[in-house]
C-alpha cells in the first residue's frame, strides 16, 4: 500500500511540476512578444533626449572604469551603447533594452537589443551593454558588459538580436 501511495504522490508532483513549467514557458512567450513589440526609438523627442543622455552617462561611467575603453571606441568605426539592459530567467530567459548608435563618434541613429536565452538559469539584472564595431563591414566586434543591479546565475545557451534605425 505503500508503494501505491507513494507512487500517486510522485505523479501527482510529476504533473504539477509540468503544469508549472508550462505556467512559466506562457508567460515567458507573452513577456518576450511584448518586448517585441516595444518601439526601437522612443516615441517622443524628450524620451530620446532622456536615452542619448543616460547612454552619454553611461560611456563616461564605464571609460572612468577602464580608460582603455574611450580610447578603443574612438578608434572604432562605431558603436552601439545599451544604458539599461533588463534581463531575467528560470530555464527561460530573456532580456531587451534601447540604445543610442553611433558612427565615427556622431549620434546616428537607435537600436534595441533583445536576448533568448535556455538552460541553468535564474534571476534578474540590469546592466549597460557597449558593441564596438572595428570597421563599416563589422568584422570585428567587442562587447562590453558593465553590471548595474540585481543577481542572476546561469549556464545557459542563447543569443542577440539588434535593431537599428536611423535617427
Amino acid at each position: 500500500m505503500h508503494q501505491s501511495s507513494y507512487h500517486e504522490w510522485t505523479s501527482r508532483e510529476g504533473g504539477y511540476l509540468l503544469k508549472s513549467t508550462t505556467q512559466i514557458v506562457v508567460l515567458l512567450t507573452v513577456v518576450t512578444g511584448l518586448l517585441m513589440s516595444c518601439s526601437t526609438a522612443p516615441s517622443t523627442s524628450g524620451g530620446r533626449d532622456e536615452l542619448l543622455q543616460q547612454a552619454t552617462a553611461s560611456m563616461s561611467e564605464m571609460s572612468r572604469e577602464d580608460p582603455g575603453l574611450d580610447e578603443l571606441a574612438r578608434r572604432a568605426y562605431g558603436y552601439a551603447l545599451f544604458p539599461e539592459v533588463a534581463k531575467g530567467g528560470l530555464v527561460f530567459g530573456g532580456a531587451y533594452g534601447r540604445g543610442v548608435v553611433y558612427e565615427q563618434g556622431q549620434h546616428i541613429g537607435y537600436a534595441d537589443l533583445s536576448q533568448a536565452s535556455f538552460g541553468l538559469q535564474l534571476g534578474g539584472q540590469t546592466y549597460t551593454e557597449l558593441i564596438v564595431f572595428e570597421n563599416k563591414a563589422v568584422d570585428g566586434v567587442a562587447i562590453f558588459v558593465r553590471p548595474i543591479g540585481g543577481a542572476m546565475a546561469e549556464a545557459s545557451v542563447g543569443g542577440q538580436q539588434v535593431t537599428y534605425v536611423p535617427k
